[in-house]
C-alpha cells in the first residue's frame, strides 16, 4: 500500500494532515454546529474545496492542451448541509475568469473539462452538484 497522507488527532476535534512527499500540512476543525470552534477548514469544507480545486486543476489543464487563455480565474463555493442525515446534500461552484477573447467553442471545451474532474465523478449521485461559469 503507498502512504501518501498521514493524519493525527490532536484533541479538542482536532487533526492534521501531512502530504508525504511534499511535507505539507493541513489542519481540520469540526464546525461550531457540530461541537467544534470552527477554526480551521471541516472535513466536509475540505470535500467542497476538493471539487473546486479538482475541476480548477482540470479545466486548466484543457486550456494548456489547447492552447486557450485560463487566467484571472477564482472559484466560490458554497456548501449545503442536510441534518438527517448529517451530511453534504449539495456544493455550489462558481467559476469565475476572464473571458474576453474566448470563443464559444473554447468555452464549452473548458467547461466539458471541469464536468470530468475526478472528484465530480467521485461525488455520490444524491450529492447535487451545480457548477457554473462566469465570464468577466
Amino acid at each position: 500500500m503507498n502512504i501518501t497522507i498521514k493524519g493525527n488527532y490532536t484533541g479538542e476535534l482536532r487533526c492534521t494532515y501531512e502530504h508525504i512527499k511534499s511535507g505539507q500540512t493541513i489542519i481540520t476543525d469540526a464546525p461550531v454546529d457540530n461541537q467544534g470552534k470552527g477554526m480551521a477548514f471541516s472535513p466536509t469544507d475540505l470535500l467542497c474545496a476538493s471539487l473546486g480545486a479538482c475541476l480548477t486543476t482540470i479545466m486548466a489543464i484543457a486550456a494548456d492542451q489547447k492552447n486557450i487563455p485560463f487566467e484571472d480565474v477564482s472559484t466560490e463555493i458554497e456548501k449545503r448541509m442536510g441534518t438527517d442525515p448529517r451530511r453534504v446534500v449539495g456544493i455550489t461552484v462558481i467559476v469565475s475568469m476572464r473571458g474576453e477573447g474566448l470563443e464559444a467553442r473554447e468555452r464549452s471545451i473548458l467547461e466539458h473539462a471541469a464536468m470530468t474532474c475526478p472528484v465530480a465523478k467521485s461525488l455520490h449521485p444524491d450529492i447535487e452538484q451545480d457548477i457554473r461559469f462566469v465570464y468577466k
